[in-house]
C-alpha cells in the first residue's frame, strides 16, 4: 500500500472513530449539561474538537486530492473522496450554525437537532472508512 494512502486511510478512520465518540457520546451529553454551566461547556467542546479535528480534516482532503492528482480513479476510492463535500457541506450548512446558536446558551430543540443532522457526517466518514478499506483489500 502506497505510504499516501496509507496516511489517507489512517486519518480518515480516525475521523470516523471522533464522529462516532461525538455522535453517540458527546453530542447527547449536551442535554444533560446544566443551563448555567452550558455555554462554557459547550465553547470548551467547540475549541477542543476543533483543534483534534481541524488538522486531520486537512490532511483527509490533501491526501485524498494528491491520490486523485496522481491519476488513481479506483471506483471506490472515488466514491469514497466524493463524499467528503457532503461532510464539509453537512458540516457548513447544518452543525456550524447550530454550534454557532448554542454558543448562546442551552437550546434543547437545537441539540436534538444538531445530533439528528449529524447522522449524515456519522454515516458518510463510516462509508468513506468502509470504501477505503475496499481500496486496500483489492
Amino acid at each position: 500500500m502506497a505510504p499516501m494512502l496509507r496516511v489517507h486511510f489512517a486519518c480518515t478512520w480516525m475521523l470516523v472513530g471522533l464522529i462516532w465518540v461525538i455522535q453517540v457520546v458527546v453530542y447527547p451529553q449536551f442535554l444533560r449539561v446544566g443551563e448555567k454551566q452550558f455555554t462554557q461547556f459547550h465553547f470548551g467542546h467547540c475549541w477542543r474538537i476543533g483543534l483534534l479535528i481541524a488538522p486531520l480534516l486537512v490532511i483527509e482532503v490533501t491526501t485524498a486530492a494528491l491520490w486523485l492528482y496522481q491519476g488513481h480513479r479506483e471506483s471506490a476510492f472515488v466514491i469514497s473522496a466524493s463524499l467528503i463535500p457532503v461532510n464539509w457541506l453537512s458540516t457548513a450548512i447544518f452543525q456550524a450554525p447550530a454550534h454557532l446558536r448554542l454558543m448562546n446558551g442551552f437550546d434543547a430543540t437545537l441539540i436534538r437537532r444538531l445530533i439528528r443532522s449529524n447522522w449524515l457526517r456519522t454515516i458518510t466518514w463510516t462509508a468513506r472508512g468502509l470504501l477505503l478499506g475496499a481500496v486496500i483489500w483489492s
